[in-house]
């Protein structure tokens, strides 16, 4: 947990919260979807997720489109810039780990490597 919540703050966006990271996040990884579904995904009440697309949307970070077979519903898509955004603050998160686990020594990065696929399992479960 620690961890993870150091890596949260190797921001490049000091401006968007670490839920509105999320939420592009989320749109990356899964694509378009409605604010119910982002909502569902990101274990937020619908208003609260209404509000953090909204301040996306004013951000330029994502865009709102009609729903294909919906009209009553909006889906929301990222835009570009957070395309880019995204990739530049995975960057600084990679670079950052890699200065950490420069620090290990050859057993600790060779238990790290072999923990790695234990972790990438249990963050997709």
């Amino acid at each position: 947990m620690r961890l993870s919540r150091r890596l949260k703050h190797q921001r490049v966006d000091e401006s968007l919260s670490p839920t509105e990271m999320s939420v592009l996040g989320t749109l990356a990884r899964c694509g378009s979807a409605t604010p119910s579904e982002l909502a569902r995904k990101e274990h937020v009440q619908p208003p609260s997720m209404t509000r953090i697309v909204a301040m996306l949307e004013s951000k330029g970070l994502v865009r709102l489109e009609p729903h294909p077979e919906d009209r009553r519903q909006k889906v929301v898509t990222q835009t570009g810039q957070a395309v880019s955004m995204l990739a530049a603050a995975r960057t600084k998160r990679n670079a950052w780990l890699a200065e950490l686990v420069q620090e290990l020594d050859e057993d600790e990065r060779a238990t790290l490597r072999a923990a790695a696929p234990v972790l990438e399992k249990l963050a997709h479960l």
